[in-house]
């Protein structure tokens, strides 16, 4: 049996009057890929942005290979954060690093000091080719397209050669033929590296293209856990409308 390496266990999180998680309970194993999905607002971002303590919850646990997010002081919070990679929506590329400058930025942030570097530029190279674009080197992030850059923000998730890696929205904004290719690109990580993965979305390809198990989150809650074939036959009305 799969060891869980993310287990969220009853997590509240509000905002005011507006009750965004409540009594939430996830759990991810090892080398799958689980797709949250919810409409717009329903607190898929909120989720994964506890998970890594970006936000902290009202009530709950979050356990995350094996640590107590909100209970580890703040360095061996950031030795974790180093583990579980994070794909922003909006790619959080610096636009005023080079392609190179923004993929060596973590490595100068989690590798040791005096690192050489060839292996940084080693490192850099792998990762720009998995992700398709080893020409885009020098190439600043205005010169690139949308899907250039989602692929170069997955790049920088990729350096760190993390254990999980957390998806938000990742085709959001991207025409249809993009999109599918950065699903597809999602399934072909998973496969290299062997990681364990969140996708946070409301693309239904995005979901039936990268995810071995589907969680649906409706009022704050998973509503339904399965995969996605068995979803798409629910006779449940708040089921089927993802579906229609």
């Amino acid at each position: 049996m799969n060891k869980a390496v993310i287990k969220v266990n009853k997590l509240n999180k509000s905002f005011g009057d507006n009750h965004v998680l409540r009594d939430l309970n996830l759990t991810l194993l090892n080398g799958e890929t689980l797709a949250v999905l919810g409409k717009s607002g329903s607190g898929k971002s909120v989720l994964i942005k506890c998970i890594i303590s970006l936000i902290e919850p009202d009530d709950g646990k979050v356990i995350v290979l094996d640590n107590d997010v909100n209970e580890i002081n703040q360095d061996e919070l950031d030795i974790l954060r180093a583990r579980v990679g994070f794909l922003f929506q909006s790619n959080a590329l610096y636009d005023s690093m080079t392609v190179r400058e923004n993929l060596e930025f973590p490595l100068r942030r989690h590798w040791e000091k005096g690192m050489r570097e060839t292996k940084a530029e080693a490192a850099v190279q792998e990762v720009l080719e998995d992700v398709g674009l080893a020409h885009t080197v020098d190439m600043m992030p205005e010169e690139l397209s949308g899907g250039m850059r989602k692929r170069i923000a997955l790049a920088r998730t990729l350096i760190l050669r993390p254990s999980i890696i957390l998806y938000d929205e990742p085709t959001t904004g991207l025409d249809p033929v993009t999109a599918r290719e950065i699903s597809e690109l999602i399934v072909e990580v998973q496969k290299k590296y062997n990681t364990s993965s969140i996708v946070i979305s409301h693309d239904m390809h995005c979901i039936n293209t990268t995810a071995n198990r589907v969680v649906m989150l409706i009022d704050g809650r998973c509503y339904a856990e399965d995969t996605y074939e068995n979803l798409q036959l629910s006779m449940d009305p708040r089921i089927r409308e993802f579906f229609e």
